[in-house]
This record gives structure tokens, sequence and C-alpha cells, in this order.
């Protein structure tokens, strides 16, 4: 009865009218007198008057977004029709100690790139971070499944700080965002900051050096300088310091149709993961990076006449350039004009000089409406085509092309080493201007070309039969690669004698072939799956000609996609590169010291010709345990992966043993070290020799030639590979001579290596094919060798001929020993 009236008293409190119970509760405050109704007191706005933010002393700079800098404060006022427009936040490295991710990383290196729009919450405004690689049309039931299970993070908010007088823009004080040490926007990496030993930004020494507002987009620079224990120079100093520029940039209010990859031919590309495919998954997609061409007159262009693109790509000289060297970036720019004629449009890509402060005082590299290309003085040797694309489409909306000052340098030895036995001009450290500027505007068409859209093609050097480069018709009308696009700088296989031939290389067929398969309109295709039929049939047109196959960078195993490498024979092309590189050792100190008397420039390219040497090499160790890949698609014959033949393995393992694994006579030239260095000599080619030891005796190679036993009955097999290399690096065991210092050192690294494979284990990474070596046959058949290795050495050590040869040979059997029994 008790819980029945207390239940019953509840509800009837509930259902009593508010204004009762209210008037209730007035009366008894009333009645006691002791409670006193205080109004709850509102928070005071933090959102000033326009006036008293952005005051009279303001500095300002209109654009995309107003920018103030009020004393030592950046306001950005942002127009609200702006707020939940699609931007791209830019982060790049412009300036960076040297050797800054082991010297991987340049000034100009883009550290992230995200999709962000502004957005109002409340009395704040919000950077969310917008992905576009999960979509699904707006018009799907599917698409609030994709926003709600791909939630956009918040970068950034920002406190609302003032509004125009019209109230149609917001202001926010920026000076937080751009000078803290914000990791989405920071230049150093996790794995940098952990290399370092980063403890944090100094606040003290870091600050905003810059912020312009351009109509399309704002650059910010900005000055960190971190406390780290371990930089990467100047240790003492437990500093660094970089600089910073970030770009906001509009995007398209109009996205443009994407074209669809396809992986035989070679693009940068993007990613997108569509649901709204009517596939029973969600369905991946790839499209490429190009610019928005379209034609003036579609109806002419539709009838296979040439055409000018309504905008066309235009590259701006920075005023910084050399004078003389501004006609070959022209020409290397607009090298690419005949290839867009293949696709149909004429003048579509144009160099001008950049306008005068006179012709146009607003003019600034840093504006998104313009692609420039940036002449660096800086001791750098590179050059770079970085380039801003859209997310959403894959369009380039602009690019720069960074030439760095000391880049020729590196061109002009190059020339010299690789070419200067067949080509007497080459002979020299004075090029000329002529040839360099050849060089150089065929280097500025390789960047531009990335900028266009294109990755290295390193399969383009193999298209090319090896003997063909001696022939000078052929090399004149063809270049030495079948695109510019691959890493074929120098015809290093021409010989002394061959007359006329070219050296230097040039825009080839393929690169005729890819800018109309990704550039061409087609006419009528209303979505990218609509254009399919008709690229698919471009690719089928030139299947089988190896003038058209692209070759990926990351094929690593594969001997016909190789960098810095010409022609389809790896062992001739090599012989005849080590022919021409003897020669110039031999003239080295006449071309150089015996001119300039100082061995700076011999120091320098005497290091650089081992380099040289060791290129040579490295592309025949690619065909050891070698597979081919061929792009294709399956309603095309053949398999996309094919073993290298048996017969082509065992060539370039006997051009090994004859070349690589040799005593080096011509290649340690004791008359130019005297000259360069006090020691060191033997340790030179030590090095250079167990590199590619190391290499070819891998847990990657070895495991593709298991894999060989499989996929053919007459492969080159990881049996063959060991007793290959045992007899021809142990070749002095069988023949009772002397083993030189050179020989003493490799077949001492070469114990080492077994030693590895047989203790340690196969670390799985992105370009390793991973395999449980324990489980597999590696152990067993390293124990074999090392057993009959040590057999022959213990007969051999009785029958050496001198004292260094009978203790090397004890001490090689004292460490197989080790390596059997490590107890």
């Amino acid at each position: 009865m008790k819980k029945f009236f207390i239940l019953t008293a509840v509800a009837s409190l509930l259902l009593m009218p508010t204004s009762q119970f209210a008037q209730s509760k007035k009366k008894k405050a009333k009645k006691t007198d002791t409670a006193v109704a205080v109004p709850e007191k509102k928070p005071e706005s933090t959102i000033k008057e326009y006036s008293k933010v952005i005051t009279k002393d303001a500095v300002s700079d209109e654009g995309l977004f107003t920018v103030h800098k009020v004393d030592k404060k950046y306001f950005f006022e942002i127009p609200n029709n702006l707020l939940g427009k699609d931007m791209l936040l830019v982060s790049r490295l412009s300036k960076l100690p040297s050797n800054l991710g082991g010297g991987y990383v340049n000034a100009g290196s883009e550290t992230n790139e995200q999709l962000i729009v502004w957005q109002r919450f409340q009395d704040k405004i919000l950077i969310k971070i917008k992905s576009f690689n999960a979509v699904a049309n707006d018009s799907l039931p599917i698409s609030i499944s994709v926003k709600s299970n791909n939630y956009e993070p918040t970068l950034f908010a920002f406190d609302i700080a003032a509004f125009s007088k019209d109230s149609a823009n917001t202001v926010i004080d920026v000076t937080k965002f751009y000078s803290s040490d914000v990791k989405a926007i920071s230049g150093l990496s996790a794995a940098i900051r952990e290399t370092y030993k980063v403890k944090g930004m100094d606040d003290s020494r870091s600050f905003i050096n810059t912020m312009k507002s351009f109509p399309m987009n704002i650059e910010v620079i900005q000055d960190f300088t971190y406390n780290a224990s371990k930089p990467p120079v100047q240790e003492d100093s437990e500093t660094i310091s970089i600089q910073m520029n970030q770009s906001m940039i509009l995007l398209p209010e109009v996205p443009m149709k994407p074209r669809l990859a396809d992986p035989r031919v070679g693009w940068f590309t993007m990613d997108q993961i569509d649901y709204g495919s009517n596939e029973l998954k969600s369905d991946s997609k790839t499209y490429i990076r190009r610019w928005k061409l379209e034609p003036k007159d579609p109806v002419a262009y539709a009838k296979g006449e040439l055409v000018e693109p309504i905008k066309p790509i235009v590259y701006y000289l920075d005023p910084a350039t050399p004078e003389k060297l501004r006609k070959y970036i022209k020409q290397g720019i607009e090298e690419w004009q005949k290839p867009f004629e293949t696709a149909g449009f004429k003048n579509a890509i144009i160099a001008k000089d950049a306008p005068t402060k006179e012709e146009d005082p607003d003019f600034s590299p840093e504006d998104i409406r313009y692609s420039v290309i940036r002449y660096v003085a800086s001791t750098t040797r590179n050059a770079v085509g970085p380039s801003v694309t859209d997310p959403r489409t894959g369009e380039i909306i602009e690019s720069d092309v960074i030439w760095y000052h000391n880049h020729l340098r590196s061109y002009r030895n190059r020339y010299l080493l690789e070419t200067g036995a067949a080509n007497p001009s080459a002979r020299t450290l004075s090029t000329s201007d002529e040839e360099m500027g050849e060089m150089m505007r065929f280097v500025i068409a390789h960047e531009v070309g990335h900028a266009l859209g294109f990755p290295h093609n390193m399969g383009a050097s193999c298209a090319y039969d090896t003997e063909s480069y001696r022939n000078a018709a052929f090399t004149q009308k063809n270049g030495i690669a079948a695109s510019l696009m691959d890493y074929a700088r120098f015809n290093y296989i021409a010989q002394p004698g061959d007359k006329g031939v070219r050296f230097i290389r040039q825009m080839g067929p393929y690169d005729h072939y890819a800018l109309n398969w990704g550039y061409r309109v087609i006419p009528n295709a209303i979505s990218p799956e609509s254009e399919v039929p008709i690229l698919d049939q471009w690719i089928m047109e030139k299947s089988g000609d190896p003038m058209y196959k692209f070759g990926k960078q990351s094929s690593s195993f594969d001997p016909s996609s190789q960098t810095e490498d010409i022609g389809n024979n790896s062992m001739k092309a090599s012989s005849y590169g080590l022919k021409n590189l003897q020669y110039v050792a031999a003239h080295l100190s006449e071309w150089t010291s015996d001119v300039t008397n100082n061995y700076e420039d011999l120091d320098e390219l005497y290091k650089e010709m081992l380099d040289v040497w060791s290129r040579y090499v490295g592309h025949v160790v690619t065909n050891v345990g070698g597979v081919y890949e061929n792009l294709k698609k399956p309603n095309q014959k053949g398999s996309v992966y094919d073993v290298v033949p048996k017969a082509k393995q065992q060539e370039a393992m006997q051009w090994l043993q004859n070349n690589a694994f040799a005593s080096p006579g011509w290649l340690v030239n004791v008359a130019t070290l005297k000259n360069i260095d006090y020691s060191g000599y033997t340790e030179r080619f030590r090095s250079l020799q167990v590199r590619h030891l190391n290499n070819v005796l891998s847990f990657e190679r070895i495991g593709r030639l298991m894999d060989a036993e499989v996929v053919g009955t007459n492969n080159y097999t990881a049996l063959d590979l060991l007793q290959d290399m045992r007899k021809g690096i142990w070749k002095e065991v069988n023949t009772a001579s002397n083993v030189t210092i050179y020989r003493r050192n490799l077949q001492r690294a070469y114990t080492e290596r077994m030693g590895f494979l047989m203790n340690e284990e196969l670390k799985s990474d992105r370009n390793s094919s991973y395999y449980s070596v324990p489980q597999s046959d590696v152990r067993a058949l390293v124990r074999g060798e090392l057993n009959s290795l040590k057999a022959s050495l213990t007969l051999a050590k009785n029958s050496a001929i001198n004292a260094e040869t009978k203790y090397h040979y004890q001490d090689c059997i004292k460490r197989i020993e080790k390596i059997l029994d490590p107890r």
C-alpha cells in the first residue's frame, strides 16, 4: 500500500501543470525568504567589431581571402560564399638542411596534400579534411552511408574574431595555425622525427615569414626551428631549421571529366573507391593525372583537324634564368608541341618570358594561375617537375619545374665519361654551349613530361637493338630510347670510329603515343567508362611492338625495364660501355688535371667513373633471376610474367665473373689514385664489387629462381646460381694460383654473404617477394655449397704458392666452420 501511495504521488506531481509547479516553488521561496532568483549570466561574446580587429594599422592583401597583418598577428577574411568550397592544401619544403632524409628530400619536395573545406560551426570556423578516396553519386541512397562512414576529421578550429561590416565575410586569427607545429602540414614526418630525435619546435625561433593572397590561392612561408638530438648536419647545434611553403588553392567549381587509367600506358594516377557501382562490391577506380584541354572548335577537332585549345598550357621562365640558357629551356617546353599535335591540338603548350613589373605588376611565381620554370641557385644537382592535381578528377591545376643551377655539371661529367671514347667533343671540361644547351633542352622536356602526367618509362630504352646505337641514320632518327621519359641520357654504346651517331636523347615514338592516349578528346563520350573501348583499341593497335611498351620503374626484377641503361641486350651493351670507359680511364688526367693544373676535377670525375662502371655491372646483374613483365589484359596472348631464359642468365653470370668480379687492373688506375688520395685504393673497389656480389646473392633473387623450377623444367635454378658463383669466385682454388688482394677481399665477402643467407631472415617490404626462408631450400643449398668449398680449400691451402694465399685459405676455412657450427 505504501509503495502504491508513493508512485501515485510521483505521477500526480509529474502531471501537475508547469505553471502551478512553478508557483508552488515561488511561494515556498517567499515563505522561507532564504533563496533569491538570480538570472543566468550569458557568456560574453568573443566576436568583436570589425574595426577593433582589423584596425587602421592593418596591412592587407586582397585575393582568394583577404589577408590582414595587424602588428604580429595574421587574419583571414573569408567570404562566406567560399565556405564549403573544395580547396587543396599543399605543403612543400622550401628550404632544408643538407642530407635531410638521407639526401632523398629536396627543396620543393611535397610533404602533404589534403583536400579541405572551411565550415562554420556556431562561433567557430573549422578546417575539415575531405576525402575523395571513397565516393558515391549524391543521387544514390548509399551516398548517405559513404559520408557517415568516412567522417571528415577537423584539422583546426578558429574562433570567429569579427564579421565584415556587410556581414558577407568572416574574420579569423590564423597566427597560431601557421606558427605552430601542426603535424598535418609539417615538413617533418614521423620517421624523420624519430631518426633525428626531434623533441619539438622552438617557438622562439619559429615564425611566419610571409603570407600572400592571390585570386585563386594563398601562399604562406613559414620558418620553423626544431630541437633535435641528432640533426643531419652540425650535430653540436642540436637544431633542425626548415622553411615550409603552404599553398591553399581553390579547386574548379565544375570538375573535369576524368579518364580511367590503364597500366599498359604509363601515367601518374589517383585512386577512388566508388560505392555507387553496380558491381557486387565497391569498385576501385584509377584515373590519370592530366591538364584539362578542350578544343576551341569541337566540330573541326572531330573531323581530325588541328585545333587550338581553349586554354593552352603556358610555362613562364623565371626572371633569374641566365640569358644564354633561355632559348634551350623554351625549346624543351615546346618540344611537347609535336606530341600534342598527334593528339589533335596545335599550340597546346607555350613557353613565355615572365612579364616585367611594368607589363604586369601583379605577376608572381607563387600565383597558382601561372606555371613557372624556376631557376634555383643551389649546389643541388637535380631537376624536378612537381604539379598540383585536383584529387577529385586528376586535373593538373598548375606545375613548377625546378632547375637547380649545378645540375648541368652532372650532365657534363657523364657526357665526358660515357661518350668521350667515341665523341671527341666530349673530351673536355669546357663543353660547348650548344651541346650543353641540347642536354638542358631535353632535361627540361623530361621534367615537363612529368608535369604533363607521365612517370618514368624504363622499358623504352630496351626497344632498340643494341647494335643500332652504332648506326648514325638510326640514332639521328630515333634517338637513344623510344621515350624521353626513360633514364636513357647518353649513347654509351657507340664506339670510336662510329661516325655521325647521336649521343644525346630526344623525343621518341612512345611519347606521341602516350600523350595521344591521355589527351585526345573522344567525341560523344559521356562518361569515363564510355571511353574505355576506344582507349583499349589504341593500345591493342600497338600491342607487341617494343617501342610502345611501358616499363615500370619499380620493376627491379625486369632486365627490360632498368634505369640508366640502353639497348635490348645488357651484356652486349655493358661490354661496349666498359670498353669505352677503359679508354676514358686511360685519358682522364689528360682531359682534366693536365689542362687545369689541379686535381679537383680529376678526383670528381674518377669517383663518378666508378659509379658508371657500377651501373653497367648492375644492368647485367638484373638478368640473373630476372623476370620479364609484359603488362596485358586477358584478351591478349601470352603471360604477364616470363622467366628470363636459362641461356641468357648463364651468359649474364659468365659476364659478371669476367668483368665485375675479376681483378680491376685498368679501373684502379694507380697513376690517378696517387694524385687524388693517400689511401683507400683497395677499399674503393672492394665496396663496389661487394655491392653487386650481395645483390646477386640476395634472398629475393634466390626466391625467384626457386619459383623458376615450378614454372619450367629447363630454367636457371637457385642451385645453378650458387654453384656458378662458388666456381667463379673461387676459381683460383682449382688452378693452384695466387689470389690477388682484390680477389681475397671478394672471397671473404662471399663467405660473409653466405653466412648471412645461412643465419638471417628475409625482411618483408614493398619491393621484396616474401617467403619463409627457414622452410625453403635456401639453408640446405647454402650449407651444401659451403661444405663443398671447405673441402676444396682444405686441399688448396697446402698447394698455395704464396703465404698470403695460404693464410687466406686457412682463415676462410675457419670462417666457414663458424658459419656451419656457430657454437
